[in-house]
């Protein structure tokens, strides 16, 4: 437990691939989602999976493991109470009860590390289970 939480503390560095995507999918939309995740060996956050622009949340919710945490920034699209085409950023924190506690360590403690570099991201969700950020979830918020 004490190297678990000596690697928390020293944080985690973020690849600049990350910081690229992100600012492909905010510009150029090119992406619908990415997941992010801990690589340990190298202790730096890196892209896991990049949704093309035809993907929807429910591929987004595939893609995350059931058994292992998560990062994820999912671009919302809908239609406003009054006829607008508005699009709303959403972090997700996956960290499912299945996750190992070293797992969890290091996500809750490295996620400001990279929220901070995702300018434009409006709302945060931290999920432990598919009805935490269910669809649903995701549009009650936006809305």
């Amino acid at each position: 437990m004490a190297m678990a939480f000596k690697m928390a503390t020293e944080g985690m560095s973020v690849r600049e691939e990350c910081c690229k995507s992100f600012m492909e999918m905010k510009w150029k939309r090119v992406h619908r989602y990415i997941v992010f995740k801990i690589d340990e060996s190298t202790k730096a956050i890196m892209v896991d999976k990049l949704g093309g622009a035809a993907e929807c949340y429910d591929d987004l919710a595939a893609s995350l493991p059931a058994d292992d945490c998560r990062y994820a920034v999912f671009d919302f699209d809908y239609v406003s109470a009054d006829n607008c085409q508005k699009s709303r950023m959403f972090f997700i924190a996956w960290s499912p009860a299945a996750s190992r506690i070293r797992a969890k360590i290091l996500y809750a403690t490295s996620k400001q590390g990279l929220r901070r570099l995702l300018d434009g991201v409006h709302y945060e969700v931290q999920a432990t289970d598919p009805t935490e950020m269910g669809f649903d979830v995701i549009k009650q918020r936006a809305c």
